[in-house]
């Protein structure tokens, strides 16, 4: 099978370059990082962490769970994929805004009195609840708004093409193999770089695990389409 080429590499530039940024940020500011999850794994964060706001858990659950629909566009459905990324969600923002249970079982032996604190540099006001960032908190969001923007942008031009087009390969498509997949993964460490538990520890390897491997078998299933191999051959699987 043919690599693909300099030529055909030459339009992901610009996202390669900010893909690039994004890794160095953490490094250069690897002191912040480190307090922030050293603070979230010891159980140090507990009473900064906002809890018993039921309305922003069931709004975030539902609005990440539906983030789950445009997947499926190309693929049939498979609820064991769905069910694990949903109980993701469930737990991550219960313990986010309901009840913090790992990190509070964690500060009963780990919590040190006197704990390294990372510096606060954006706070808002969601639904009548203030919401202070870190800079590794800040970090994250972005991540989570580059995957929603993948995951958007993908979605339309699905649903703008798939009636007419037997495999869409245009648009956001003509960048990437697996934008929609690209941007749920991106959300997935987005949150866990946002809230590093216990929790999110072991539900993330196995999401991206999941993620990657759905990727490969839709290529699997497209590997006698011609013209899908001639796609695949001009456009990179993630970036």
């Amino acid at each position: 099978m043919k690599t693909i080429t300099r030529e055909n590499l030459k339009k992901n530039i610009a996202f390669r370059f900010i893909f690039l940024m994004l890794l160095i940020i953490p490094l250069y500011y690897w002191q912040d990082f480190s307090i922030h999850i050293i603070s979230h794994f010891t159980g140090a964060i507990l009473p900064h962490v906002i809890t018993q706001q039921w309305h922003i858990v069931l709004l975030n659950i539902l609005m990440f769970v539906t983030f789950l629909l445009p997947l499926s566009f190309r693929r049939k459905i498979n609820w064991k994929e769905y069910g694990l990324v949903t109980a993701f969600f469930v737990s991550l923002f219960i313990e986010m805004y309901g009840i913090p249970l790992t990190i509070f079982f964690v500060s009963k032996s780990l919590y040190n009195p006197v704990p390294s604190s990372a510096s606060i540099v954006y706070v808002f006001t969601f639904l009548g609840v203030e919401i202070a960032m870190d800079l590794a908190m800040l970090y994250a969001s972005i991540l989570m708004i580059i995957g929603t923007f993948f995951i958007l942008v993908a979605w339309v031009t699905l649903y703008k093409k798939i009636k007419t087009e037997k495999l869409v390969t245009s648009g956001i498509y003509s960048f990437s193999r697996h934008p929609q997949y690209f941007g749920f993964i991106l959300i997935i460490l987005g949150w866990f770089i946002g809230w590093p538990t216990i929790l999110t520890s072991i539900f993330t390897p196995i999401l991206l695990y999941k993620y990657t491997k759905v990727c490969f078998i839709e290529e699997q299933e497209l590997s006698k389409d011609t013209n899908y191999q001639k796609y695949k051959k001009k456009t990179p699987f993630f970036i």
